[in-house]
């Protein structure tokens, strides 16, 4: 069984201190050889022109192919797709495109009056206006904003439809969940390629909280298990050896792309991909 290919999601740094953070991040994952890394929106696109910042920056300095998350939120179309075309000119042509949480206050999306009504319309304009390509996000737990399980796939389907090419998943718990959210886009007709997308648990409370927030169902077994580790001092161990489990179970079931949500803080990720074979690869400068 081959190692599966990696990317990387990073946020972007507000001070200067997680400039460094995140400069660090990228020195730790870069000789994983990933496919892409991605830098986000905040919320409700408070951090715009900071993700601008950061993904010239990586492009410009790490040798690595930079995504860049592109939200409806709180802007024009005109603005939305001036910020793609300077993302391309920068040399940048991998987007995620996000309809985006509402912004601080609002209880819910409410599009810009001359923006996008939904990622759809964002998807189907970026695919007309550049070559880019397009990644979307994808729910293998039902969105808290969706009527059910059925809706996410239609979504799904729909942004697919208008010019997608592949969805990376909102992070889960256990592999049977997004196998069983594999098996049901495959029965809607959908082919693209749907890439899990793994949080490594860093501090099992701060995720527990997150994870209430987004919809995502949180097992009783985990609750458990992370309360004895933190109790015996060995949360770390256990982190590390159940994002390894769960990724090997997908990758044992034909899974051949991970994408990890690193939140800058690249140790953990990193001890999982040595464990599923993602090592660094040795470059021709540093060979005897």
């Amino acid at each position: 069984m081959s190692a599966p290919a990696v990317s990387f999601e990073f946020f972007p740094p507000r001070d200067l201190e997680a400039s460094f953070r995140l400069w660090d991040t990228v020195q730790v994952l870069a000789p994983l050889e990933p496919r892409f890394v991605s830098v986000t929106y905040g919320a409700g696109g408070t951090t715009r022109e900071l993700t601008r910042d950061a993904v010239a920056t990586l492009h410009k300095s790490s040798g690595l192919k930079v995504a860049a998350h592109l939200t409806c939120v709180d802007a024009s179309r005109e603005e939305t797709l001036g910020i793609a075309q300077d993302f391309a000119k920068a040399g940048v042509s991998d987007i995620v495109a996000l309809r985006g949480d509402p912004p601080k206050g609002a209880d819910r999306f409410v599009p810009h009056a001359e923006g996008f009504a939904d990622s759809c319309e964002l998807i189907s304009a970026l695919k007309q206006s550049g070559d880019f390509t397009v990644r979307v996000g994808a729910y293998p737990d039902k969105h808290p904003e969706a009527a059910d399980e059925q809706a996410d796939i239609d979504w799904l389907k729909r942004k697919l439809d208008a010019g997608a090419d592949e969805a990376l998943t909102q992070f889960f718990f256990e592999a049977e969940t997004f196998l069983r959210f594999r098996d049901r886009c495959a029965a809607a007709g959908i082919t693209a390629p749907i890439v899990p997308g793994i949080l490594p648990i860093e501090n099992w409370k701060g995720v527990r909280n997150f994870a209430k927030r987004c919809g995502t169902p949180v097992p009783a077994w985990l609750e458990d298990a992370f309360d004895k580790a933190i109790r015996d001092e060995r949360e770390d161990l256990l982190a590390t050896a159940l994002c390894a489990e769960m990724c090997d179970t997908l990758v044992g079931e034909g899974v051949d792309a991970l994408h990890f949500y690193t939140l800058n803080r690249p140790e953990l990720t990193r001890d999982v991909c040595f464990a599923l074979g993602v090592t660094p690869k040795a470059r021709l400068e540093n060979v005897a």
